[in-house]
């Protein structure tokens, strides 16, 4: 695993999300509440929406399709939806956001 330079942090919207291209799918990078971020790949459990289009609140994730919350800290599904898509380890290092893939 390696650690990727990907952005400053103001370059993905508060509230919103960075789609990063990588060779399993793509990934999904929020920014959510207080300048948190979270990466998880870019399609929902259920359907394969497209999380990165999804409404970010507090530390979760509303997919576009059919309203199932996706955690941004596990890629779990809030109850009474089941599943989960992966998680990526990211940090801010310098106001530079890293991705680890």
């Amino acid at each position: 695993m390696a650690w990727q330079k990907l952005c400053p942090l103001e370059e993905i919207p508060a509230l919103g999300a960075r789609v990063v291209a990588h060779a399993d799918g793509d990934i999904a990078v929020f920014r959510a509440e207080g300048d948190s971020v979270f990466a998880i790949a870019d399609a929902c459990p259920h359907k394969g929406g497209p999380l990165s289009q999804g409404i970010v609140h507090g530390q979760k994730v509303t997919c576009p399709l059919h309203n199932w919350n996706i955690e941004l800290d596990s890629g779990h599904a809030c109850a009474p939806d089941e599943g989960c898509v992966r998680n990526y380890p990211v940090r801010i290092e310098a106001g530079e956001v890293w991705l680890e893939t």
